[in-house]
Order: C-alpha cells, then sequence, then structure tokens
C-alpha cells in the first residue's frame, strides 16, 4: 500500500464519517420538524444530497480497496453502476441545492396537514 492509497484511506475515511454524522444530525432535524409538519426544502435537499454523497463513498471504498480479478467481471459491473447511480444522485441533489439557491428560495417550506384522530372526525 503506497503513500496515496494511504491519504485516500484516510480522506475517504474522513468524508465518509463526516457525511454520516451529518446524515444522523439531518434525520434528528428532520424528526423535529415532520412533528412540526413544516419542513424546509432546502434541507431536503441537502438531505438527498449527502444521501448520495454517503453511497458514493461507500462505493468509492469498495472500488478503492477491493481487487478485481478476470473471474469477477459481475463485481466490477456492480461497482460501475453503484458509481454511475451514487454519482447520478449526488450531482441531482447538487443540481436542486444550486436551482434553490440561485432563484433565492432557500427558505421554500413544505407545509404538511394535521393529522386528525379518529375522536375528533366523530
Amino acid at each position: 500500500m503506497g503513500g496515496i492509497d494511504i491519504l485516500l484511506l484516510i480522506a475517504y475515511s474522513i468524508s465518509f464519517i463526516c457525511a454520516l454524522l451529518l446524515m444522523a444530525a439531518l434525520f434528528l432535524y428532520f424528526r423535529k420538524r415532520f412533528r412540526a409538519r413544516v419542513v424546509s426544502l432546502f434541507m431536503l435537499a441537502a438531505f438527498f444530497f449527502l444521501g448520495a454523497y454517503t453511497v458514493k463513498m461507500a462505493v468509492a471504498f469498495w472500488i478503492r480497496f477491493s481487487s478485481v480479478s478476470g473471474d469477477s467481471a459481475v463485481y466490477a459491473a456492480l461497482k460501475s453502476q453503484g458509481w454511475a447511480i451514487a454519482q447520478t444522485g449526488t450531482t441531482l441533489g447538487l443540481l436542486i441545492l444550486t436551482v434553490l439557491m440561485y432563484t433565492r428560495r432557500q427558505d421554500l417550506f413544505m407545509i404538511f396537514p394535521a393529522v386528525r384522530e379518529k375522536e375528533e372526525e366523530s
């Protein structure tokens, strides 16, 4: 394992751990916001982006630190497809965030109607 491999392992690890920590923090944010029935679309787009980025980092680990031999054509295809899906999700998340930012729509919120309980309906 060379110096580049070690550097990449450290960078991928830090990126993956930070993305997981951010996803956990956003999950807690969304849990509170869904209870209040109001969610920021910008934060929802950020959550989507981070989810795709986390998958992308997991696939990057898989690609970088696994060996593919001639017998593993299926694994090579899965890695390629996994990377393509993760990259597409990341790009879509960045596109949504960029559109929201440059149209000055960072403050858009989605409001969910109150859920009526059976007692209120009777």
